[in-house]
């Protein structure tokens, strides 16, 4: 099966749906945005860059002309950005699916102005105050979806309540890996509680992106060919996160290539890699720290 049959047989017109997408502009957010337009799905495309957000509404109005495109810039590691964005979203009539897609690996670390890690923030707080914060709005589409785009990282490690955003920690994976952690298992608790929003969690599979800009030339020319190879494609990446826009996940389900979770389509699949006991942990962590924030 080629990418297009799959499209063809997994995905539908989205005339008339609005999709909004933190990090539209990386390798794997890019291809699914040109699917999305493809489909008819009119895009609201949230980056912090400006330039890059116009540049490529130019690139899908080319895809498709008749489609609305708009932007709005977030800094996930701006707490103030995360909540102008988030009143601006509101002025929206309604989102259909909030698709959560930027991350970050291996940036300099630093301690945020609201007292977290930046990659624990970029990854898990800034993304589940945003969620939390449009829920009710959510409510206003007949089918609310948010799509997060988890990764195998988030086995790398386990949580720690003595140093929850793993600040103390120096291998780039654990703590990326723990930030993933903490937001793909609070809103996997969030949504039990907000069945009536459905929720699909997928992990795009290992692949180069953006993501891996952290690498030195050196190393990152000699990896190039070798992950290309060995890894799948963005284009073929991107599908499962277009699966999830299809589709949802149930409770500890999640969305992957069907082999090892590395190759192949997209294919559902059990997630047991957490207990449920460290899942509700990690719920109950998510809220306090959302209750905190909501009060600055």
């Amino acid at each position: 099966m080629n990418i297009d049959k799959w499209i063809k047989q997994n995905a539908h017109n989205l005339d008339g749906q609005t999709i909004a997408i933190t990090g539209s502009t990386g390798g794997i957010g890019k291809q699914v945005c040109k699917i999305l337009a493809s489909l008819n799905a009119n895009l609201i495309l949230l980056n912090r860059s400006m330039d890059s957000s116009n540049k490529q509404k130019e690139e899908l109005l080319n895809v498709n002309p008749k489609i609305k495109i708009d932007i709005l810039t977030i800094d996930m590691s701006d707490f103030n950005s995360v909540k102008n964005c988030i009143e601006n979203l509101k002025k929206f009539d309604k989102i259909d699916t909030l698709i959560l897609n930027s991350g970050a690996y291996a940036i300099h670390r630093k301690i945020t102005d609201i007292g977290y890690d930046n990659v624990f923030q970029i990854n898990f707080v800034s993304p589940y105050f945003l969620v939390k914060s449009l829920l009710q709005f959510l409510r206003k589409s007949k089918n609310p979806k948010v799509v997060l785009t988890s990764s195998i990282a988030h086995n790398y490690s386990k949580i720690d309540e003595k140093d929850i955003d793993f600040r103390t920690r120096k291998k780039s994976n654990k703590v990326y890996g723990n930030s993933k952690r903490f937001i793909t298992f609070s809103l996997m608790e969030l949504f039990k509680e907000n069945s009536d929003i459905a929720l699909s969690i997928v992990h795009p599979g290992i692949t180069f992106t953006n993501i891996t800009n952290h690498y030195p030339k050196l190393i990152y020319h000699i990896i190039k060919y070798p992950m290309k190879v060995i890894f799948i494609s963005n284009k073929k990446a991107c599908l499962n996160i277009i699966k999830g826009v299809f589709d949802k996940t149930d409770y500890m389900q999640w969305i992957g290539p069907s082999a090892s979770n590395i190759w192949g389509y997209p294919k559902k699949k059990k997630l047991k890699t957490c207990t449920k006991e460290e899942s509700q942990k990690i719920f109950e962590i998510s809220e306090n720290i959302y209750k905190k924030l909501k009060n600055l």
